[in-house]
């Protein structure tokens, strides 16, 4: 009885070895990008700046922006960027007494944006003196090769490269643009 079942567990440990290597493989895992900034402007003019979603003229990669005023849930907006690309992005949360909001890409041009499934959150808190504010860019996003085996320019590094430098310059443009006044 012990050589069978010996020989029944010594098949098992087996049967990973003989599967083909892509059924051992995964696609692509979500990533993150989270970013602050720290801007010398209470927090309602912070928001002023932000608030509403089919304006964006804060972010020095952004062109335009057409979107129907107001906030409205499932409202979505169309970015020109300024080297030509395009994004269609999606009102997805408003929350004007957090003072935060949520944006979802529904469908993105790889070569705008190198990811697939991206949102975001935007949310403006209190800084660390009375007349400063804190504004924390947060994304979730997969690369935008959904298969294994991604190319350079759609991998996980990819994607991680072009959301950071899409929100760290839309972080920088907004600090520039309320400490100025314009």
């Amino acid at each position: 009885m012990n050589r069978r079942l010996f020989s029944a567990f010594a098949a098992l440990l087996l049967v990973p070895a003989l599967l083909p290597a892509g059924a051992s493989a995964h696609g692509p895992t979500r990533q993150k990008v989270t970013e602050s900034v720290e801007i010398a402007a209470p927090p309602a003019k912070v928001w002023a700046k932000i608030k509403e979603f089919g304006d964006m003229s804060w972010h020095p990669d952004v062109a335009s922006t057409n979107a129907a005023p107001g906030n409205v849930v499932k409202t979505t907006r169309l970015v020109v960027l300024k080297n030509g690309g395009e994004l269609t992005q999606e009102l997805y949360k408003y929350d004007d007494a957090k003072m935060t909001v949520s944006t979802l890409l529904p469908q993105v041009d790889v070569k705008v944006l190198p990811v697939n499934n991206y949102s975001d959150t935007i949310t403006v808190k209190p800084g660390k003196t009375p007349e400063s504010s804190l504004v924390e860019w947060r994304s979730a996003f997969y690369r935008g090769y959904p298969n294994n085996d991604p190319p350079p320019e759609l991998n996980e590094e990819a994607a991680i490269k072009a959301v950071t430098a899409f929100t760290l310059s839309g972080l920088g443009g907004l600090k520039t643009a309320v400490e100025s006044g314009s």
